[in-house]
Order: C-alpha cells, then sequence, then structure tokens
C-alpha cells in the first residue's frame, strides 16, 4: 500500500468557508476513510477545535491538527499543479463539468509528480467564479433529477473514487510531467492580463470573459514552471519596450 499512500498523499481537500465546524470533522472523518490526509481550510478565523473534533471521532481527529489554515484562497491552492472545481451548476461560462470517475482517470497519470487539490465551496452557495477560476477541471456527482448532496457527502463520494482509482484502476499510468502549481500559473495569468489590457484587447465590458477563456485555455495545456517563466518573461519584456517607447 506505500506506493499506493505516496499518491494519496499528493491529494489535497481544500474547503473554501465552510459554514459550520462540524462539517469539517465530517469531511476528515470521510478524507481518513479513504486514506486521504491533506485538509485545508479558507477562512478568517481558525475554526472551533471541539465542534470540529466531536464529527471527526478519534479516529480522525489527528487531521485536525495537521490541517492548515490560510486567509486567502490563492495561498491555499499554491502548492497544487491541479485544482478540480466541485460544483453542482451548470453555465455557459463555466468549465464543463465531468463525474468524478472521469475526473479520476483524467489525474491518475500526475499524481507521481504533482499535487491535485480537490476544492469544495462554502454550503450554501458553491464555488463563485471567482473561485472556478482557479480550476483547471470541475467535478459534479451524477444524481436523479434532484441534487442535494451535503459537503461532508460530496468530499465522501469524491474521496471514493479517489482511492478506487489510485488502488484498483492504476495499471502503470503513461508518466505524466511535474506541471506549473498555482501559484506559477497565477503570477503567470497577472502578466498576461496587464500585457493584454496594455494593448486594450481586454475592455472593462470584455474582460472577465477574455480572461476566463485564456485560463481555460492555458489550464488545459499544463504547462511546465519553466513554460510559465518564459511566457512571464516575454510579458515582461514587452511592458518594458512600450514603456519606453511612451517616453520617447
Amino acid at each position: 500500500m506505500s506506493a499506493q499512500q505516496n499518491l494519496l498523499d499528493n491529494i489535497g481537500i481544500v474547503l473554501l468557508h465552510p459554514k459550520y465546524p462540524e462539517n469539517i470533522g465530517s469531511v476528515a472523518r470521510a478524507a481518513w476513510n479513504m486514506g486521504i490526509t491533506n485538509i485545508a481550510v479558507v477562512s478568517n478565523e481558525y475554526p472551533v477545535h471541539a465542534r470540529m473534533a466531536k464529527l471527526a471521532t478519534h479516529n480522525a481527529a489527528h487531521l485536525l491538527d495537521q490541517m492548515t489554515v490560510h486567509e486567502t484562497l490563492g495561498e491555499a491552492l499554491a502548492p497544487f499543479s491541479q485544482v478540480i472545481g466541485t460544483t453542482a451548476r451548470r453555465g455557459r461560462q463555466r468549465i464543463p463539468a465531468k463525474p468524478p470517475r472521469k475526473i479520476m482517470e483524467n489525474i491518475l497519470p500526475m499524481l507521481p509528480e504533482n499535487k491535485v487539490a480537490f476544492l469544495f465551496g462554502p454550503e450554501d452557495c458553491g464555488l463563485s467564479k471567482e473561485a472556478l477560476s482557479y480550476c483547471q477541471q470541475t467535478s459534479a456527482i451524477p444524481t436523479a433529477d434532484f441534487s442535494s448532496l451535503n459537503l461532508a457527502q460530496a468530499v465522501a463520494i469524491h474521496c471514493y473514487e479517489i482511492f478506487h482509482a489510485v488502488v484498483y484502476e492504476q495499471k502503470k499510468p503513461l508518466p505524466a510531467p511535474k506541471i506549473a502549481n498555482s501559484r506559477e500559473l497565477e503570477n503567470m495569468f497577472q502578466f498576461v492580463d496587464r500585457t493584454l489590457s496594455h494593448i486594450d484587447l481586454l475592455h472593462d465590458k470584455s474582460h472577465d470573459y477574455y480572461m476566463r477563456n485564456i485560463r481555460q485555455f492555458l489550464g488545459r495545456v499544463q504547462m511546465s514552471a519553466r513554460e510559465t517563466t518564459i511566457i512571464r518573461g516575454v510579458c515582461r519584456q514587452f511592458l518594458a519596450n512600450a514603456k519606453s517607447d511612451t517616453k520617447k
């Protein structure tokens, strides 16, 4: 199980502003049942430990002690090279969602060399467009006409599918290279945004539309850290030359 556990150790469960500490405890319990030990929470304050531990039970309480709490989503996702947003919503401007089992087929080859996060939104409203902009893929659990899964249930289903894929479906996946993490991608997107704004491609009304599509496209490419550095360097040089020309 050691090789499989190494793959599971590259999985992270990220909870964005969960409303109730008890739900965090239930998530820890579900994750620990499936061998997943990395949990991160985005919150303005540290959740009440006693309330979390009550639902985690003594078996998974240790996950709460090693859980990380972050003030911003960008900080929480920084180490991860692939972010899967979980959502039940549909929309033309959203990344097309796939069922969890299909998502596992996509990420399994990445796990030996990359950290993968599954991002879960607040219980009452799910992930916003802004939060989904960090995601390269989205996952939606198929249901029979009515979608009313709570946070712990959604996490448990995804954790089971992860465990099933790693333990039972893994043959010898084609090696996947190490790809850029979220921090490296976000640094690159800042320079892309500034460059496109400078040439007036990103008008006020279409800015979010263009950047959302650029993010989705470059996210699918699965760029390496070196490639993000090259693009960032090209943008930086362009902006420097443009500034120099303006002074002439």
